[in-house]
């Protein structure tokens, strides 16, 4: 019982420290909309890591990035994260190097003020529209083609499985195939942990970390479903490899 007195009281305080420190850069995040692509979302992602840098330690977040090096100077890539916490956003795409979109669903866009930074920084998608998806996946052909990076979540929702990853979606790998856009797979440990997908949905201070591994090379009209497994299978590999760092 105490526990969960003291969890409750954790993950209050938590929320109340991500939205005092959202209204820090929410004023500045609605102006960017003065700006064109692609110095916008690049403004939006610089006011997103400064945002982070003020809320994560006072949440008690410890995060470490890695291989962000295997970003090339100059070239833009179509991220794939595993995804398995309502955290792995706010670590993602301020981790991610230079300005980047994420996929996002529109519902989160209609959160109030909160729905501002996603408008901003997300290509947004009705899952429920297949209007709405057609839109969406042109949307992310004009991120690519401005010479941001995409990032995008192939598990399509939060990973409650058990297993390190669940199935992948196609949509990722045909963005890839399509535009020629090589693939920077991602790996998140640590905010399934910190932040569970299921109740009580409890806030625990720890460490975070994302790993950046090396990217695969792609060709316009390559093979998605033979790009997915291969990609898939690296992932799952390496998160074997390091699952005590979940």
């Amino acid at each position: 019982m105490m526990k969960r007195i003291w969890e409750g009281m954790v993950t209050a305080y938590v929320a109340l420290a991500f939205v005092t420190t959202m209204f820090v850069v929410l004023p500045p995040i609605w102006m960017t909309g003065l700006w064109r692509e692609p110095t916008r979302t690049g403004m939006v992602i610089r006011l997103c890591r400064f945002w982070m840098a003020l809320f994560f330690p006072l949440a008690g977040v410890r995060l470490r990035i890695l291989g962000r090096e295997r970003f090339r100077p100059g070239r833009n890539y179509v991220v794939v994260c595993n995804h398995n916490s309502l955290m792995d956003v706010p670590v993602s795409s301020p981790g991610i190097p230079g300005p980047n979109k994420t996929i996002a669903k529109v519902e989160m866009a209609r959160i109030p003020l909160f729905g501002v930074i996603y408008r901003r920084g997300s290509v947004l998608v009705d899952r429920r529209s297949d209007q709405s998806r057609r839109e969406s996946y042109a949307k992310m052909k004009a991120v690519l083609e401005a010479g941001m990076h995409m990032c995008i979540y192939p598990e399509g929702t939060r990973n409650k499985t058990g297993q390190p990853l669940k199935a992948f979606h196609d949509g990722a790998f045909r963005l890839a195939c399509d535009t020629g856009t090589p693939v920077m797979p991602a790996l998140i440990f640590g905010t399934g942990r910190m932040l569970s997908s299921a109740p009580p949905h409890a806030f625990r201070p720890g460490r975070l970390e994302m790993q950046f591994l090396e990217p695969f090379e792609v060709q316009k009209g390559d093979d998605p479903a033979e790009l997915k497994e291969r990609v898939f299978r690296a992932m799952w590999d390496h998160y074997a490899q390091h699952a005590d760092r979940d």
